[in-house]
């Protein structure tokens, strides 16, 4: 692949990563600026977090960097591309991390753990997630992938005092590491088939090989492997109900919102850009995986009590949905991928909110009886959770009734008819425990009486949050038409 003529010269690298390298520095200033500040100003902390993403989609966004008639460009030997896709998979990952700092910093102060390490790590996950979602090279992928992990690992634990969190924080490291190993084994396994760590490189020799050459598709196998874990799905998904239950709040809201855009972008580099030439062989795996993931999800969160491993078998049902879209290898199928993962990554963030909202006095309100009589308490909040639960439900009109069609239509022109009937089917099933968190605020009697408080940035953060459920989904079609493009 040649490269834009950027690549000519060597400042052009770097105006192509300038949105990488101001996070970067970014996070060398928050943990400079850390040493030299008393505890009760903390808040500059956070500030300093809000100009970083603030700044971060200014630049990212700013375009300029393509030729005339370009949809990519490229730095760095091609290791590294930018292009629409990328582009806007960063700006919402800055959107969304804005919302989880702007719950995360009142949880903190709640729970006494205010401190700038949330910060930092959380902008090096997302700076790992950027360096994955514009990997065009094996080592950037891992590279992506490591930073993310690593600081994700240190996020769990970010609660030093708890033996749940401290235990959630081993069982991740153990696992991911296994699945970090299982993913470098797969990429040297692709490396010795096609003599390349270039994606597009990789391309052409899979598409040439075909299936006839063993070893690439063990490397497929293996690839495809370490994806499962990083989405969460079946049955590569036992990490995630321990860790949404064991981590903080602040910290579950964090890895169950963002880094799921990196997971789906390295899902397309890999196998799209990577490993198209065998679409038929991991359009199969994908088809398993997803028909494991929307049945095992649905049927075990109906059990649950604690409302944050609901969310958590949620998630493992809302990824295998995500599968569906890319099972046709088409830009229309990953473009409703896409959209379906902006999608969750915005009612993530505002499930987990309530959860946040609702925590006080150092208790979490981790259990759907803490949800009993919100509406007497309050209603406008009551409104927000619902709104989140039918969104998540998949009930129309609201913005996540539209992701499902979309990616159960691509299953459809995959030619998947029992999948696509499958999805709906389960879509019903797993209404029913979004609707009991409904009934439970609507129709049972509270526990407690006393008023919810929280400060003005958070009502606005939560309120904004809410009303896009309905929002986007009343106009779908800027942001349907946004994602579709990234790929043509």
């Amino acid at each position: 692949m040649n490269g834009s003529l950027l690549d000519s010269v060597n400042i052009g690298n770097w105006m192509l990563i300038a949105p990488e390298l101001w996070v970067l520095t970014m996070t060398c200033v928050i943990l400079f600026v850390d040493l030299y500040i008393k505890e009760e100003r903390r808040g500059i902390i956070h500030l300093l977090g809000m100009i970083t993403l603030i700044f971060a989609a200014i630049i990212t966004l700013r375009g300029g960097y393509l030729e005339e008639g370009a949809t990519q460009a490229f730095a760095f030997n091609d290791t590294f591309v930018r292009d629409r896709m990328g582009d806007v998979l960063k700006a919402f990952s800055y959107l969304v991390l804005a919302g989880v700092y702007t719950y995360a910093k009142f949880y903190m102060r709640q729970f006494s753990l205010f401190r700038s390490d949330f910060y930092t790590l959380s902008l090096e996950a997302l700076l790992g997630i950027m360096l994955l979602i514009s990997a065009n090279n094996l080592v950037m992928v891992y590279l992506g992938l490591e930073l993310l992990a690593l600081a994700s690992y240190a996020l769990v634990a970010f609660d030093r005092g708890s033996q749940r969190a401290s235990e959630a924080a081993m069982k991740y490291f153990v696992l991911g590491s296994m699945a970090s190993g299982i993913l470098l084994y797969g990429m040297s396994m692709i490396y010795g088939a096609t003599g390349s760590l270039d994606l597009a490189e990789i391309s052409t020799a899979a598409a040439a090989a075909g299936s006839g050459d063993i070893i690439l598709l063990f490397g497929m196998v293996f690839l495809v492997v370490g994806i499962a874990f990083k989405l969460g799905v079946v049955p590569f998904h036992m990490w995630i109900p321990d860790v949404y239950h064991g981590a903080p709040a602040a910290v579950t809201l964090f890895i169950a919102a963002v880094p799921k855009m990196a997971a789906f972008a390295m899902a397309y580099r890999l196998l799209q850009s990577g490993l198209g030439g065998l679409h038929v062989d991991w359009m199969q795996m994908l088809a398993v995986l997803a028909v494991l993931s929307i049945m095992a999800g649905n049927l075990a969160a109906i059990a649950q009590t604690n409302i944050k491993r609901m969310l958590a078998y949620s998630t493992i049902s809302h990824m295998g949905f995500v599968l569906l879209g890319m099972l046709p290898g088409t830009a229309t199928g990953f473009g409703a991928a896409m959209y379906y993962v902006i999608v969750y990554s915005l009612m993530s963030a505002a499930a987990f909110g309530m959860v946040i909202l609702l925590s006080h006095h150092g208790v979490e309100a981790e259990k759907l009886d803490d949800f009993k009589g919100l509406n007497r308490r309050n209603p406008w909040y009551a409104a927000i959770m619902a709104m989140v639960m039918f969104s998540m439900a998949g009930v129309p009109i609201f913005v996540g009734f539209f992701a499902k069609w979309l990616v159960i239509k691509a299953a459809l022109d995959a030619g998947l008819m029992w999948l696509a009937l499958l999805a709906v089917i389960f879509s019903v099933v797993g209404a029913f425990y979004y609707l009991r968190v409904v009934k439970l605020m609507y129709f049972d009697e509270p526990l407690a009486e006393s008023s919810i408080e929280a400060p003005v940035d958070f009502r606005a953060a939560i309120s904004i949050n809410g009303i896009l459920m309905i929002g986007l989904g009343i106009f779908s079609s800027a942001l349907i038409s946004v994602c579709m493009s990234s790929f043509t």
